[in-house]
């Protein structure tokens, strides 16, 4: 007998709420079912399967092999459904569709604001929503089906992914107007060996202020401090704190109200790209290919 059968939505869904919740009694509330007709549901999907699909741990559940599976199935397909389900939402109601959009760059926020604002008034059919945190990495989530564009520092190439290169620009060190560098017009590795760097929550080896400056003149700042918000790493480079990192064109909104200063990282600059990275099957969608030539202007602005 075919699985094809067997296996419905409504387990996927399950699957996935079991996942998330990890108890049954968690699962059933977020499915407004009953534990009962949980639980009945899954015992019937593991008779008709022939396989058991969880394991009691005390109060928790564990995947079988044969649950994993499942749950990936469940976790390639749900976003997928959903996408079109909402998508075609959108049609009934006379909009174009839907554009998730991923931001996997702390700064890119800024950036996102302004070619926003000029999308959404040239695109008033298209709903737009904004997605930070991935269950999965940015690119996983758009293989996915979770987003339809990452707006990215870092691409990974692959098979099934079109990239676009929306601009380039220059990373600069920023201190305080009272820090002993200030007399500085360009910082060597050597000027942050004693230095704390106020750094976004992002793994070591995605900052360019090591990978392409630091780590190959084998200096390492005396301690690395990570931050979430922007204001609020900015407010402690002012009071000399430690010195942080940012784009020009962002750092030079800061510095017009802040006392806080610029200063150019190596001779030749540290430069920095920024990607929209998308689906190849979605790259002739209309609105689309309009935030990516918004975003590009707004690069080369910056």
């Amino acid at each position: 007998m075919s699985y094809i059968h067997m296996i419905t939505l409504k387990h996927l869904k399950i699957m996935q709420a079991l996942h998330e919740n990890n108890t049954l009694t968690r699962a059933a509330n977020v499915l407004h079912l009953s534990q009962s007709a949980l639980s009945h549901q899954i015992r019937y999907l593991e008779e008709k399967l022939g396989t058991a699909l969880w394991q009691r741990e005390g109060r928790n559940l564990r995947l079988t092999k044969a649950g994993e599976l499942l749950l990936q199935t469940a976790q390639q397909l749900l976003p997928i459904l959903e996408q079109t389900e909402n998508t075609l939402k959108a049609y009934a109601q006379g909009r174009q569709g839907i554009l998730r959009i991923g931001v996997e760059c702390y700064p890119c926020h800024q950036w996102l604001t302004k070619v926003l604002m000029v999308f959404l008034q040239i695109m008033p059919d298209v709903e737009v929503e904004i997605i930070n945190k991935f269950q999965f990495s940015g690119h996983e989530g758009l293989l996915n089906h979770h987003i339809d564009i990452l707006i990215t520092p870092d691409v990974e190439k692959k098979a099934d992914i079109h990239i676009e290169t929306l601009g380039q620009y220059n990373l600069v060190l920023l201190v305080a107007d009272t820090h002993p560098l200030t007399p500085k017009t360009i910082i060597t590795p050597k000027d942050l060996a004693q230095e704390t760097l106020l750094s976004f929550p992002v793994p070591l080896e995605r900052l360019d202020i090591l990978t392409q400056f630091l780590n190959p003149a084998h200096i390492y700042p005396k301690q690395i401090k990570k931050i979430q918000s922007i204001e609020l790493m900015l407010q402690m480079t002012a009071l000399e704190r430690g010195v942080c990192v940012l784009p020009e064109w962002l750092a030079d909104e800061f510095i017009q109200t802040m006392a806080i200063k610029k200063i150019q990282i190596n001779t030749q600059g540290l430069k920095q790209k920024l990607f929209a990275i998308l689906r190849k099957q979605d790259k002739e969608v209309g609105y689309i290919q309009r935030f990516i030539k918004i975003g590009k202007k707004f690069s080369q602005n910056d």
